[in-house]
């Protein structure tokens, strides 16, 4: 019986481990994932945004009401911002001052 008990005590323990390490292992390929996008300033339509870099519905997904907002950002695949272009410009990695646009 003690054999068991032993036998048992161990599978638990092994369990443990394993859901630690398929744990750490997701959290990993989440930081992965986070690191091939980039804020890309000015480059959304309105309600279409990931966020804005400032005010206060800075962490509301969704809540630009202009089109082209130089506060508000979309997250896009690193190394393709620069290359957006829009009818105001192209895309920014730091949020544009002069804009929402003028009519």
């Amino acid at each position: 019986m003690k054999t068991n008990r032993v036998l048992h005590t161990s599978k638990i323990s092994c369990c443990g481990m394993i859901a630690a390490l398929l744990f750490v292992s997701a959290l990993g390929s989440v930081q992965a994932k986070e690191t091939k996008l980039e804020k890309c300033y000015g480059v959304v339509a309105k309600g279409q945004d990931d966020g804005l870099a400032s005010g206060p519905n800075a962490d509301v997904p969704g809540s630009s009401t202009v089109d082209y907002d130089g506060n508000a950002f979309k997250l896009v695949p690193k190394g393709t911002c620069k290359s957006i272009t829009t009818p105001h410009g192209q895309g920014s990695l730091t949020p544009i001052a002069d804009r929402p646009p003028k009519s």
